[in-house]
């Protein structure tokens, strides 16, 4: 008689473990909880690895994912005088019980906010963290100020500002402490708390408050944004998802949607496929000038997306970007922002990258934006700007056809229409060639004048010879 298998299949037990996960795979998706428009997860890994670096915080976590990482960044220390300070402000019949029976009635809604569940975390630890985070968000940026290193708390009232824009460092800090915060907290797209429970620990705190905790922060981060040069804008600011789509509220260009543009069809549509990019130096062959754009309340351009093709197709006019060491983290973890969140955040930044990561992807093309004024920075070299650049978007999932999703559809097209045309092309080798420099146009001008002599004497010795 034969043995029995080894391993038997039991069927029966196999077939209703499927049939449980069919079931569950048909039930409707959770939505998000109302109030939660951005969904706050962790960076992709054909994202990060171009550069970890830019998206994880180095001086202070917020939010769950890098205090499981990196405990050491979770200062509980600073955080608890922060506390403090924000039960010093407040009236004294708010105690702490108060605040902590507001957040524990948030923590579902707070939890769907995160694509990762943490369910092996308990209420306890999850409420904790959400109350010690919220209070160091508004001891740094929404009004309660910081505690001084003494451990004595200030009472409420305007946060201090520096001259560049970030918080004052608390006594006896260091002087790198204040970037090091706007970096970790505002800047990065993981390391994030929602809004709304900032929200509710500030209206404890400031119940007859006429200033909201969303238009305090929006006031410190127009402040960083205006001193960066990034945006000028001033938008009605609704509650955000997070501090980092408060930010990101403040960068959108003036005409979200592009006009239909007719030319070349490619797709049966009337407008060609969106492609890529030419460099700057390829448009400048092609005829195309650069001028860097205004930026500012009174001037039609907003902030650095505000970029503009003139009416007559020749010159690009694009606000300036000012790049420095920041500049590629904040630029990639709003795309980030906007990967998870397309609906509630769309594509603008994005596009907008696309744009000057192929416009200035090459030494060349760098110094040559820099002398129009389109690039200013203060880094090694243009080519080590041209690199940070070229890399900006890489794992970056972008379409471009649609102009709802992609603002500077219309401008890619009317520039590359021009590209296409080979007189334009051909003027524009002549001028670059010959009347860039005053002496060759001179020449050339000379050799004209002297062609046009010789061909009038050749002429009148024909006339002269058959009057003959």
């Amino acid at each position: 008689m034969d043995a029995a298998p080894a391993h038997a299949v039991n069927i029966a037990s196999l077939a209703h473990q499927l049939r449980e996960e069919l079931t569950a795979a048909d039930a409707p998706a959770a939505r998000l909880a109302n109030g939660c428009p951005i969904v706050i997860a962790e960076v992709g890994a054909l994202t990060r690895n171009v550069d970890p670096q830019e998206y994880d915080p180095h001086h202070v976590s917020i939010g769950p994912y890098h205090r499981i990482k990196n405990p050491d960044l979770a200062r509980d220390d600073v955080k608890i005088r922060c506390l403090g300070a924000v039960l010093a402000a407040a009236s004294p019949a708010v105690t702490l019980e108060v605040y902590l029976d507001v957040i524990a009635s948030l923590e579902a809604q707070a939890r769907s906010c995160y694509a990762h569940t943490f369910l092996d975390w308990d209420s306890n630890v999850f409420v904790r963290m959400l109350l010690l985070d919220a209070c160091y968000v508004l001891g740094q940026f929404g009004g309660v100020r910081a505690p001084r290193a003494n451990g004595h708390h200030a009472q409420g009232g305007p946060h201090r500002h520096n001259g560049a824009g970030a918080p004052a460092p608390f006594a006896g800090g260091d002087m790198m402490e204040p970037v090091a915060v706007v970096r970790d907290v505002i800047y990065l797209a993981e390391n994030q708390i929602p809004f709304f429970v900032v929200d509710a620990i500030h209206k404890i705190t400031f119940p007859d408050g006429d200033v909201s905790a969303a238009d305090a922060i929006a006031g410190y981060v127009r402040k960083i944004l205006q001193g960066q040069q990034y945006s000028m804008a001033t938008p009605a600011v609704v509650e955000p998802g997070n501090l980092l789509h408060l930010l990101h509220m403040h960068l959108k260009p003036t005409v979200l949607s592009s006009p239909r543009v007719t030319g070349d069809n490619d797709d049966g549509t009337g407008k060609r496929r969106f492609g890529r990019w030419r460099s700057a130096t390829e448009y400048l062959c092609a005829g195309v000038g650069f001028r860097s754009r205004p930026l500012g309340v009174n001037k039609e351009a907003r902030s650095i997306l505000d970029v503009k093709l003139d009416s007559r197709g020749g010159t690009l006019e694009i606000p300036r970007l000012k790049i420095d060491a920041e500049t590629p983290r904040l630029l990639r973890n709003l795309m980030e922002l906007e990967q998870r969140n397309p609906v509630a955040a769309g594509s603008h930044v994005t596009a907008y990258c696309v744009f000057v990561s192929q416009l200035a992807c090459t030494p060349r093309d760098v110094e040559l934006l820099s002398r129009r004024g389109v690039i200013a920075h203060g880094l090694g070299s243009h080519a080590e700007v041209a690199d940070c650049l070229a890399d900006l978007c890489k794992g970056v999932a972008f379409g471009g056809d649609d102009p709802s999703e992609n603002y500077l559809r219309a401008t890619w097209q009317g520039l590359e229409d021009r590209f296409r045309s080979r007189p334009r092309r051909w003027a524009a080798w002549l001028m670059l060639t010959y009347f860039s420099n005053p002496w060759l146009a001179v020449g050339l001008a000379a050799a004209a004048v002297g062609l046009v002599c010789t061909v009038v004497q050749a002429v009148y010795s024909v006339l002269s010879y058959t009057s003959q």
